[in-house]
């Protein structure tokens, strides 16, 4: 006995095949077993599922736009950094200033915490009597050989590098754009940090033009080492160049701020111990005897972790003789100050302070015209004893302050 069932619209040909199929049935039996679905509940069935596969090829299609528009998106976050940076570069060499600020910096205070303008008197070279503040202790010859970068460099069409990026990551593997973005990334750092020592070396107008520039790219480089020492040394530099007092201490305040972020990651870094302690010495001119006793302490703590971790860096050496001549030289006041606040208070004599001016002549010669005048100054004092009392002849170490005319 044929049992025959009604067809019904099926949407694949193997179900429908399957349906055609009669139930088995036992030898000798003579029941029938019916379908377990009827006709309508196969229809719903197949029309189910048939909508689970659509809605599957949709998505699939959705996930391949979003992974290709965060590929493009990558792409456009690139070009348009680089075109920031080259922008800002174009506009910066196009400008020329033709004065120069002569800086009148001094070593008059008394103070160990390292003080910036006193208002000493100035020598003929446009440095103060003392030579120079900690805040700017590069090298001379560093600043003349920097600014002999001239402008012929080639201009570059946005536009042009916003388009062929987004053509270069299209033509990779998803996988390979991190690290893509990342080399974009540190080519643009590069540069972004060599025209920031350019414009750090510059006059007063530079200086603020280097500033503002970092400021501008805090969002995008915050998170790198370099980036951020350089920022706090521009804080510095404003600071210097600014007069009105409250603007100077927001500065030096600012400055700390993103060191102290900094020494969360990257405690090992010789630049970041030196500009916080210069930072440091800025903001003490502000303060109270006590503050600025404490900040003596912090000051020479960090001189020390940067000699620590960049033993033949000329320009730590100078930090730390200045500390040693300052100390050296405190007032009555600052002496018992020091003694009833603290049990042991900082002791630093001037002999200590010509072997740490010596040891960056030695590992740098010609620093600093600044470093010639302590060299001299320190040699005078320590070698007095040796003529009763007076004025020693001269001597080449003198000679040394006038060898760079």
């Amino acid at each position: 006995m044929h049992v025959h069932f009604p067809r019904a619209p099926l949407y694949s040909s193997n179900l429908h095949a399957l349906s055609k199929m009669p139930v088995p049935v036992e030898a000798g039996d003579g029941v029938v077993y019916t379908p377990l679905l009827t006709q309508d509940e196969q229809v719903d069935v197949l029309d189910r599922l048939d909508f689970m596969l659509r809605n599957i090829a949709e998505l699939r299609k959705e996930v391949e736009e979003l992974r290709n528009s965060l590929q493009h998106l990558a792409g456009e976050i690139v070009g348009e950094v680089r075109c920031h940076l080259e922008e800002t570069q174009r506009v910066t060499r196009r400008r020329r200033f033709p004065f120069h600020r002569e800086r009148s910096d001094s070593t008059g205070s008394s103070s160990i915490y390292f003080t910036a303008n006193s208002g000493a008197a100035t020598t003929d070279d446009g440095e103060s009597e003392g030579g120079y503040t900690t805040a700017n202790a590069e090298s001379d010859y560093d600043r003349e050989s920097e600014r002999e970068s001239e402008e012929g460099e080639d201009e570059v069409s946005c536009e042009t590098v916003r388009t062929v990026r987004r053509d270069s990551l299209d033509l990779v593997n998803e996988d390979e754009t991190p690290l893509i973005l990342d080399s974009l990334l540190e080519e643009g750092l590069g540069q972004l940090l060599q025209q920031a020592d350019r414009l750090h070396n510059g006059h007063e107008q530079e200086k603020r033009e280097g500033f503002q520039l970092l400021l501008n790219n805090k969002l995008a480089y915050a998170d790198q080492r370099d980036f951020l020492w350089r920022l706090a040394r521009a804080y510095s530099d404003m600071y210097e160049i600014t007069e009105d007092t409250d603007e100077k201490k927001t500065y030096a305040s600012d400055g700390k701020e993103e060191l102290e972020i900094a020494f969360q990651k990257w405690d090992e870094s010789a630049e970041c111990h030196q500009w916080y302690a210069i930072l440091c010495g800025q903001l003490a001119e502000h303060e109270s005897i006590q503050k600025r006793i404490q900040t003596g302490y912090v000051f020479k703590e960090h001189i020390d972790k940067a000699i620590a971790l960049k033993p033949e860096d000329p320009k730590s050496y100078y930090l730390l003789g200045r500390w040693c001549y300052q100390v050296s030289h405190l007032g009555w006041l600052e002496k018992k100050t020091a003694s009833a606040l603290f049990e042991t208070p900082p002791t630093a004599t001037v002999q200590d302070a010509l072997q740490n001016f010596l040891r960056v002549e030695e590992l740098s010669p010609g620093f600093s015209k600044a470093v010639r005048v302590y060299i001299a100054k320190a040699a005078m004092v320590t070698c007095k004893p040796h003529f009763g009392g007076s004025m020693p002849p001269p001597a080449p170490w003198i000679s040394m302050v006038y060898r760079r005319r």
